[in-house]
């Protein structure tokens, strides 16, 4: 049984059409898939292959077709020359698939090798990323934190009410806080700027130079150096006793070794321990004075007793009755310092008893307006009214303003003024008399002696020196304080501070 040709014929010519339209989707397919991923390795070898069948498929589907109509069109020898170059080009075709097929599962390992390194490289990349976020985010935090300590300690550098300095190994001040500028005087210097006008040596503000040779050359020595009394004298040439504290350090940054300052004005303290000082040397005088005082004080009666028993025998205008009135005058001197002695030791008994300090004040003024008056030194009152009755002794507060308003008028001579002022103050619980006059004043290196016993400024014969010693005696019985300032050429400020001891009703009133 013979099979007809003709359903052969379609289906090959059929099929190979369809072979080539296939092979060509395939090959734009592929095309488009290495163009969405060039880097894919499997696409490269989709894309290879389907042009490699693409290939096979056009040399196989055209040498059919040909094949076919050739035959048909009896031109069997033409595809007898054909068919060599349609066999190779297939079996070239079939070697190149085979080639790439072979050499993919290499090139698929390297492929996956690569994506691991990728992969590794991208949680690498991640992780530096993520540790750059940190770092970053620490370098914040500690640029935040050394801003919050700068401020804070640019805080204390500012407010502080003591002299913080930073000062070069020459002496240079490289930077001072505004405390250590008011302290030397020198507010409107710009430390940091540019030229010499800038430059400030730490170096002439001492007393003594070679205070500051030495602290320089401790500092280099020991490291720091720690509460040193140096004296400084400020630019206006106010004399400032300070206390240093202070260390070197290398600046590795400028190369250069910088020393820092802590400086505490302490004049203030200074004075105090004087007048303690003071008080206490006034204290033990007190004491001698008073063994001696009472001492003396027995024999002197006993010798003016009997001097005036021998007067009262004698005739006066004789030579012997003088000589025992010289006698007696001296005797009452003598025994007239022994009182002062006395009252200066505070052995006398005190009686208190609520007084208003202003006609206490009047009392004495209207004793010595006169003699005041002839010298033609004119008297100012200035009374505070809200000033209220004290608990005190008047008549010994009668000699204390009798003392100051006789030592103001031996200082003015003649032609002058005495202010007396007399205020409240309530929150420091106390009274303040002020006695001012415009005399010689006093000179600064007599100031603190001049409540020392028989210390004196006046001419032989014009006093005894006990009158400031007395009055501060007595202004110490009543637990204040008796205080002076003065100025030569100007005149003198003597203040007496007396304290509240009780309420008080109302001003000028008693206390109950």
């Amino acid at each position: 049984m013979t099979l007809p040709i003709f359903p052969v014929l379609v289906v090959d010519l059929v099929g190979s059409g369809l072979m080539i339209f296939f092979a060509v989707a395939c090959v734009r397919l592929s095309l488009r898939l290495y163009g969405q991923d060039r880097e894919n390795v499997l696409w490269v070898y989709l894309l290879m292959v389907s042009h490699a069948l693409a290939v096979f498929a056009v040399s196989r589907g055209v040498g059919h077709i040909a094949k076919q109509l050739l035959l048909l069109g009896d031109y069997r020898y033409l595809w007898d020359v054909l068919r060599p170059y349609s066999g190779s080009m297939n079996t070239i075709s079939f070697c190149v698939v085979g080639a790439v097929t072979l050499f993919f599962e290499r090139i698929w390992k390297v492929y996956q090798q690569i994506l691991r390194d990728r992969r590794a490289l991208q949680a690498v990349h991640e992780e530096l990323v993520s540790l750059n976020k940190r770092l970053e985010d620490l370098v914040s935090e500690r640029t935040e934190e050394l801003k919050r300590s700068e401020q804070k300690f640019r805080r204390i550098f500012e407010a502080s009410r003591d002299m913080i300095a930073v000062v070069a190994l020459d002496g240079t001040v490289l930077d001072m806080n505004p405390a250590g500028r008011e302290m030397l005087g020198i507010n409107g210097l710009d430390l940091q700027g540019e030229g010499a006008a800038s430059r400030v040596s730490f170096g002439t503000f001492c007393a003594h130079p070679e205070d500051w040779e030495n602290l320089r050359e401790r500092l280099r020595r020991e490291c720091y150096v720690s509460d040193a009394e140096i004296d400084l004298v400020s630019r206006d040439g106010r004399e400032i006793n300070g206390l240093f504290s202070a260390a070197s350090q290398r600046s590795i940054m400028e190369k250069m070794e910088i020393f820092h300052f802590v400086v505490k004005d302490v004049s203030q303290r200074k004075a105090m321990q004087k007048q303690l000082l003071q008080a206490d040397k006034l204290a033990s005088i007190g004491q001698l004075a008073a063994g001696v005082a009472h001492e003396i004080n027995n024999p002197l009666g006993i010798i003016l007793g009997y001097t005036q028993l021998l007067i009262r025998e004698e005739p006066e205008g004789t030579e012997r009755y003088e000589d025992l009135k010289t006698i007696e005058r001296h005797t009452r001197a003598c025994k007239t310092i022994v009182e002062d002695l006395l009252s200066f030791a505070r052995r006398s008994p005190t009686r208190k008893e609520p007084a208003s300090l202003h006609d206490i004040i009047t009392e004495v003024l209207s004793v010595a307006r006169h003699n005041l008056e002839m010298r033609r030194i004119e008297i100012e009152l200035h009374f505070d009214p809200e000033v209220p009755a004290l608990v005190l002794d008047k008549d010994k507060m009668r000699q204390v303003f009798m003392n100051l308003i006789m030592n103001a008028q031996q200082a003015i001579g003649k032609e002058g003024r005495i202010s007396i002022q007399t205020s409240l103050d309530a929150d420091r619980r106390h009274v303040r008399v002020s006695v001012a006059d415009t005399g010689v004043g006093i000179n600064p290196r007599d100031l603190p002696r001049i409540f020392d016993p028989f210390f004196t400024t006046k001419s032989p014969g014009e006093g005894t020196g006990l009158g400031l010693s007395v009055s501060y005696g007595i202004v110490k019985d009543h637990g204040g304080e008796i205080l002076v300032e003065s100025e030569p050429g100007k005149g003198s400020v003597f203040t007496v501070l007396l304290p509240l001891t009780a309420e008080h009703s109302g001003p000028g009133e008693p206390y109950e």
